[in-house]
């Protein structure tokens, strides 16, 4: 083999390999798909894709601002405990209208992303330990103001946010979906999104090139705590109960996984949404075909942590530049 043949056959690798890098989670969602109907005939039923929908749309919106985070070469670690927080504060406030009950829990997640955003871009703290501080701290709030049991909710309104559906589709879903697609539009056609997207190829060069490096990088964590705050919300709807000592746990992984397992590397400089919402379904789908057939807990658990790790190694391979 010359020379010439070698230098095309590695173009030829690369080339496969960006394919499958950019388009692998949405035949990997296929073929589970695929593999999960060939297993039960009635998974593709109305009433279990409702159910899959139900637990997918948490995890979306969470994943949303979890890849703004990501596209800066950030991590937010704090996602799972906002989203203890909204759980135990919505309850205490729907006798003043779901509204109101829904403000206070997306300002407090708001509030939690503005201090590990300020943190990050003003004192310079790696993400993972400003984060992974305030996980350990919201969370221990949402528990002192919850107390140590679940609480029931029986509001109407926000039973019917989590449970009810608009044409065959669950209203989270439709929530989730929209999301994705402001998201979709800030990203790809904001100067905002621009402007996220060169501070996580190359913040030195950025901040040379005069682009509020720091007002991003707040507003991005803002944005992961209101998207994380909402996601509780809708929890505790689906759920009608509060239960911040055991919502939102690890959920910050599956989170992360689903947006590096969607094609936004960990390095930063890129956020695919599309990808995003299929590595969300990805990663509801694999944990509901083991659930449904009976897989013991700790081997689903070792399947998922797989998972995470060959995803930031794809992750690491996107992220070369």
């Amino acid at each position: 083999m010359t020379v010439l043949d070698l230098a095309t056959a590695g173009r030829d690798r690369d080339r496969i390999r960006r394919l499958l890098q950019r388009y692998g989670v949405y035949g990997a969602v296929a073929v589970l798909f695929a593999v999960a109907s060939a297993l039960d005939t009635g998974f593709l039923s109305a009433a279990n894709l409702r159910i899959q929908l139900f637990q997918a749309a948490p995890t979306l919106l969470v994943a949303l601002g979890m890849a703004l985070v990501i596209g800066t070469e950030g991590i937010d670690l704090s996602v799972g405990a906002v989203i203890a927080l909204s759980a135990a504060v919505v309850p205490l406030y729907l006798g003043w209208g779901l509204p109101v009950a829904l403000l206070v829990a997306v300002a407090l997640g708001a509030v939690s992303g503005l201090a590990g955003g300020a943190m990050v871009a003003f004192t310079k703290v790696q993400p993972i330990v400003a984060t992974l501080a305030l996980m350990i701290g919201v969370r221990g709030a949402a528990e002192l103001v919850n107390g140590g049991s679940a609480k029931p909710v029986t509001d109407a309104g926000l039973l019917s946010l989590g449970s009810d559906g608009f044409a065959g589709v669950p209203l989270m879903a439709w929530i989730a979906a929209g999301c994705a697609v402001l998201t979709g539009v800030l990203v790809h056609r904001t100067t905002f999104g621009r402007q996220l997207v060169a501070i996580g190829d190359n913040r030195r060069a950025a901040r040379l090139a005069g682009l509020p490096v720091r007002r991003v990088l707040v507003t991005v964590y803002v944005l992961s705590g209101v998207l994380a705050a909402f996601a509780g919300a809708l929890i505790v709807g689906h759920g009608a109960e509060a239960d911040p000592a055991h919502q939102g746990l690890n959920l910050e992984l599956d989170a992360i996984t689903a947006v590096v397992v969607g094609g936004t590397p960990l390095t930063g400089g890129r956020v695919r949404v599309l990808g995003t919402v299929a590595g969300a379904l990805f990663m509801q789908l694999v944990t509901a075909v083991l659930t449904q057939h009976n897989v013991h807990t700790s081997v689903t658990q070792l399947i998922e942590a797989a998972i995470i790790c060959c995803a930031v190694y794809a992750s690491q391979e996107r992220g070369t530049r």
